[in-house]
């Protein structure tokens, strides 16, 4: 028997994200079979199947494995309410509609600008909060 948490937060994601099952299965190069059998947890998901579903999601895998409730996985313990805000509003200034040689950039490549940025960000953050 597989993970049934990990089965439910699937299922609660991709309705969350108005995605059928069959839209699901064929960005994983799977069955709707199979997605089936996943979303019901009676079949494991494979390594690789979770890090695509965690992309796809734009949520971490241990987020998807129960390892954390922080859905993006990046968020420092130490970060406040206050800190996640800024965040947001630095990621919406800096990351929205960005071009490279006058081309938008595919949805990937500002999945990996947002995860620079992010990581950018809390180092920023940790040394501000080092130098009180």
């Amino acid at each position: 028997m597989a993970d049934k948490s990990l089965a439910n937060k699937i299922v609660n994601l991709r309705e969350e994200g108005n995605i059928t099952q069959s839209e699901l299965a064929r960005r994983l190069g799977l069955d709707k079979s199979s997605m089936s059998k996943i979303e019901s947890g009676s079949r494991k998901v494979s390594t690789d199947e979770l890090k695509r579903i965690s992309e796809i999601f734009e949520v971490s895998t241990d987020y998807l494995l129960g390892n954390t409730t922080d859905r993006n996985g990046h968020t420092p313990s130490w970060a406040t309410n206050d800190d996640k805000k800024d965040l947001k509003r630095f990621l919406e200034e800096n990351a929205n509609g960005m071009t490279y040689g006058g081309e938008g950039l595919t949805d990937e490549e500002q999945k990996q600008v947002r995860r620079v940025l992010e990581g950018l960000f809390w180092d920023k953050q940790k040394q501000k909060d080092s130098r009180k």
